[in-house]
This record gives structure tokens, sequence and C-alpha cells, in this order.
């Protein structure tokens, strides 16, 4: 029986790499602490037993079969610290999370190689990105809550999810969060939500059905790719607020799953209309939920990431054993 590809990458988004897991390849994440990106599985997400931690100094005793890079860090430096040469030659596939941050149209791509594979989250990350010799790949997001977290709505209020907004600034749209929240009840969940009058960190396992209980949830946004926030929310059932910019206005359709506009005021109407309406805001979000399910399926998303594992390391995807998402109790 043929075994499972063998890919070491790192741990930088938790949420991600549970997802990624689905698929059936051995991930392996180096462990060092106190770096960035070194801290193997940690307790806080329930990856299964094919996600293993690696001492740092252990990788180049080990054979892989495909290097998975998850930020530039990783490429520009760790690979050099932490692969041996032989290593370097290995199949390369760099996931690139977000948009260009420099400059939206004209930066160039930190990797210009055409035997890396460049994988984006979302179709807007490639269109933005100059990717100059470098093939590229779309493998959209996939997502599962536990099954129990299914939207009630009892709450008449909306819900954010953004970790450290305060300090995020403009680009993740703390404004235009103050500026939605004087206007129409809007709970903050998140890492330091406590310093703009949020309710603090929830923890991952719990976000979901904690989320349930809401209204609606509100994306303030302006630029990224498309957060996993928003497609979970989605997933529990909840009708979507937003700004119209990125991958987003493709995913919404307003007045049928939520509402999105680039104009911050016309947001305002329409939330208080999902307060005040409890069954509309069930039958958005239903949508909403119809909508994920169909575009970002956790097994469609698991089978797009082992082909593309297998292209680059030229073999075929082993046959996929179905195993139903978890969360909180993977065995």
């Amino acid at each position: 029986m043929r075994r499972p590809l063998r890919v070491l990458t790192w741990h930088v988004h938790g949420n991600y790499l549970l997802y990624l897991s689905r698929a059936e390849v051995e991930f392996y994440l180096p462990v060092r602490p106190g770096r960035p990106g070194h801290s193997g599985r940690g307790t806080t997400f329930p990856f299964p037993d094919r996600v293993r931690d690696v001492p740092a100094e252990a990788v180049r005793e080990l054979e892989f079969d495909c290097i998975l890079f998850q930020s530039q860090r990783n490429y520009v430096e760790d690979q050099y610290d932490l692969l041996s040469e032989e290593q370097r030659a290995l199949p390369r596939i760099y996931l690139e999370h977000d948009p260009p941050q420099a400059h939206p149209t004209n930066t160039r791509h930190p990797v210009d190689d055409p035997n890396v594979l460049l994988v984006h989250v979302t179709p807007f990350n490639d269109l933005m990105w100059d990717s100059g010799s470098t093939p590229t790949r779309v493998i959209e997001h996939g997502v599962f809550v536990p099954d129990d977290a299914r939207y009630t709505g009892e709450l008449a209020r909306g819900i954010t999810v953004v970790n450290h907004l305060r300090t995020r600034g403009r680009r993740l749209g703390v404004d235009v969060f103050e500026r939605l929240r004087a206007a129409v009840p809007l709970d903050l969940v998140g890492m330091d939500a406590e310093s703009l009058g949020g309710l603090g960190e929830v923890a991952p396992s719990e976000l979901a059905r904690f989320e349930a209980r809401y209204r609606f949830f509100m994306n303030p946004i302006r630029y990224t790719s498309l957060g996993l926030a928003v497609i979970e929310a989605m997933m529990i059932g909840l009708p979507i607020v937003g700004l119209a910019t990125t991958e987003i206005a493709t995913v919404i359709e307003n007045g049928v799953s939520g509402f999105v506009a680039t104009d911050v005021n016309r947001l305002i109407d329409p939330m208080r209309e999902l307060l005040t309406d409890a069954e509309a805001a069930r039958r958005l979000g239903g949508k909403a939920r119809s909508t994920a399910l169909e575009r970002f399926s956790i097994d469609r998303f698991a089978r797009e990431w082992e082909d593309a594992f297998a292209t680059v390391c030229g073999r075929s995807p082993l046959e996929r054993t179905l195993v139903s998402p978890c969360y909180g109790a993977c065995e």
C-alpha cells in the first residue's frame, strides 16, 4: 500500500492548518520555542494524528516529499536555516494567504520561480499579485463547524470577530467598526477586544456556538483575501454584513445572504432591519449557509490540496478515506 505524502510546513494560521489537515497527507511542523511559526501543533486546535511535531534541529534528518511555505519568513529565512541542500531541492509550494499590502496591483510576489507552485486562497489574491514566472493555482477555502453550531439568533445584536482590531488600523476597519457600533448594537470578539470595549477572546472550539446566538455577523475589513471568520459564520447560518471589497463581493448577495456596500452608511438600515425582523435574518442566514456548503466544502478543499501535492510530487492522489469533520474530539 502506498504511503501518504510527507509535507513539511509551519504553524502560521491555526484555523487554516486545521482545515488543511483534512487532506490525507502527513504534515510535519518544526518546533523551536520563541520563533514565529515554530510552535508546532500547540494545544488550541484539535489536529489529527497526521499533523506531527518535529524538533527544528531534527528537520534535516527526516525525509519529506514536499515543502509547503506559508509566509515570506518561511521562504526567505527558515528554509535556509532548517533544510539541507537536498531538502531545498524538493518539490515546493508557497501558500499565499493574503493580497499584496505594499501596493495593491504592482507588488511582485517574493517567489519568482517557475519550479514553485504558488497557491492563492482566493481568485482576488491571484488577480492582484504580480506572480512573475511562478505558476499559480487557486484553492478556495474549505471550512467546517460543529454539528450543533447552528443559527438561533435570539440575541438582537451583531457580532464582529477580529483579533487585535484596535492596533490593526484602517485595513482591518477599526474605524468602520466603531462607526457602525455607534448606530447599532455590535459585540466584538477576538484577542485584545477588551481594549475596544469588546467581549474578549473566545476559544476556537467554542466560537461557532457562541456566534450562533447573534442576529448577524458584521465584517468591517476593508482589504483582505476572504476571512475564514466570514465563511465560518456563513456555515453556521448567520447573515453577513460587510464591505463590498475584495473577494467577499463575489460571495454575499445583497438581500439574499446578507448586505455588502462600499458606502458604510448604506449598511446601517439593513442591520437595523435584521435586528427587528428575526425571521428575515433567519432566511438570509439560511441562504448564506447554503452558499458556504456549496462553495466552501471541506471535502472539495481537501481533494484540491491532495491534487496539488500529488501534482508537484509527480504522483496521483491517494484514494480518500472520508472522515466526518470534528472539532474538539478528533481521533
